[in-house]
């Protein structure tokens, strides 16, 4: 099977919400090859514990891609205790410069319960407006759905749950299977 023919892989909608004193990562567990759901319970949501600091890390793309980023994200912050900014950054720069990360093909959602980020291979390390993030196939529906909820008097948890339900029921490549993590509170 040639490149262009690949149908390629789809699947998997994160989310991070940050709402008072707690924020909260989700993820489904969808992976799908063209049209067929390969696996319905992927666990795309981590807990990390570097140097005794909780960070939780969500991803979308490859992933084998995904762990070896996580991996060196958990270096990263074992150089530097505490400090998830710094440690993104160092990522983020050696994802755009090491050649052989430059091909990793996937993003991930990072918070320590104060901060919130998405990195990606670009070099970005986004911190989101409102306190939201979705990254991944339906990301874009998990977003605007947590956006909207926002103003309500639900949960960061809450909230990240319903969007996960508004975007599984219009995005074929998410489904309702939700590994959560949350921080704070």
């Amino acid at each position: 099977m040639s490149k262009s023919d690949f149908p390629g892989w789809h699947g998997t909608t994160i989310i991070g919400v940050r709402k008072g004193n707690e924020v909260v990562v989700a993820g489904d567990g969808q992976v799908s090859l063209g049209q067929t759901v390969i696996k319905g319970s992927a666990r795309k949501v981590r807990r990390l514990s570097p140097g005794g600091y909780d960070v939780v890390c969500g991803f979308a793309g490859s992933t084998a891609d995904a762990f070896t980023l996580l991996e060196r994200l958990e270096s990263k912050l074992e150089a530097t205790p505490g400090q998830l900014q710094r440690a993104s950054v160092e990522l983020a720069k050696d994802w755009r410069t090491d050649k052989y990360l430059q091909k990793l093909e996937a993003m991930l959602i990072v918070t320590d319960g104060a901060e919130l980020y998405v990195i990606t291979g670009a070099g970005d390390v986004l911190e989101p407006e409102y306190g939201i993030a979705a990254i991944g196939s339906g990301g874009n529906y998990a977003l605007a759905a947590a956006r909207g909820l926002s103003e309500t008097d639900l949960s960061a948890e809450e909230i990240a749950r319903k969007a996960m339900a508004i975007a599984a029921d219009i995005c074929v490549y998410t489904n309702g299977n939700l590994t959560v993590e949350r921080i704070g509170k």
